[in-house]
């Protein structure tokens, strides 16, 4: 069973990842945070959090194909 707090967590993650693909970084990170709120051990929700962060400093090109390059180890 899935509890209303995961539930949650589970809603704004899928509201974050539409924005992300949308390129609208700092939206899809305020989404990404609030699923934390929701579920601190949420790993995928942190690792957008961080790739946002990334974005939003360094805007991707416009014909981006949705795929985040490491750059460093």
């Amino acid at each position: 069973m899935i509890t209303d707090q995961k539930r949650k967590a589970l809603e704004l993650f899928a509201q974050g990842r539409r924005q992300y693909k949308l390129m609208q970084f700092a939206e899809a990170r305020d989404s990404f945070r609030l699923a934390l709120e929701s579920d601190p051990s949420d790993s995928p929700s942190r690792v957008y959090v961080e790739r946002c962060e990334y974005y939003v400093a360094n805007p991707p090109a416009e014909d981006w194909d949705g795929v985040f390059t490491m750059t460093t180890k």
